[in-house]
C-alpha cells in the first residue's frame, strides 16, 4: 500500500517547506509515501476562478485514473478528530488493497469534474486555511494518525 499526497503549486515559504519535509520524513517511517507537487499554472490573471479550477483539473486528472482511493481535502468534507481520522485511515488500509491519494487543490478549490471523481472528502476544520498551510497541517495529522495507530506517545487525549 502507498499513500500519495498531491498538491497544486509549490510552496515558497522556507519555514513551510522545512516543516513539510520533516513530517514527510516522519510519515515515511510508517508507510510508502509520496508527496507530489504539481507545477504552478502560469498567466492566470486573465482567467476566471472556474477557468483556473478547470486548468488545475487537467493537472489532477491523471491521479484519478490509477485505481487509487481518492480523498479531497475540501472545506465541505467530513470533519474528524485526530483519533477518528486515525481509525478511518486504518480501516481504509486494512479493508482495501488500493493505494490512497489525498489531494489539495489550488486557492479556489476543486473543479466539479475532480469533485465528482473523488471517493471521499475530508475537511480539516470549519476555518479556512491557505492551500499552503493545509499541506503542513495535513502532514502533521497524517503523522499523528500513524502514531495513534502504533500506540506511540505523540498524541495525548
Amino acid at each position: 500500500m502507498k499513500i500519495k499526497f498531491v498538491v497544486v503549486g509549490k510552496t515558497v515559504e522556507k519555514y513551510l517547506i522545512d516543516s513539510c519535509s520533516e513530517y514527510e520524513k516522519r510519515v515515511k517511517k510508517y508507510i510508502n509515501f509520496e508527496f507530489v507537487v504539481l507545477k504552478d499554472l502560469k498567466n492566470l490573471s486573465s482567467l476566471s476562478f472556474p477557468q483556473v479550477k478547470a486548468a488545475e483539473a487537467v493537472l489532477l486528472e491523471p491521479y484519478f485514473k490509477g485505481g487509487s482511493y481518492n480523498i479531497l481535502l475540501d472545506e465541505h468534507g467530513k470533519e474528524f478528530s485526530s483519533k477518528e481520522f486515525a481509525d478511518f485511515l486504518e480501516k481504509k488500509m486494512v479493508n482495501s488493497s488500493k493505494d490512497i491519494t489525498f489531494v489539495v487543490g489550488g486557492p479556489y478549490g476543486f473543479d466539479e469534474k475532480i469533485s465528482a471523481a473523488a471517493d471521499f472528502k475530508i475537511s480539516l476544520s470549519k476555518m479556512t486555511f491557505s492551500h499552503q498551510m493545509v499541506r503542513l497541517i495535513f502532514l502533521e495529522q497524517l503523522y499523528r494518525a500513524f502514531t495513534i495507530m502504533h500506540g506511540e506517545p505523540y498524541h495525548h487525549e
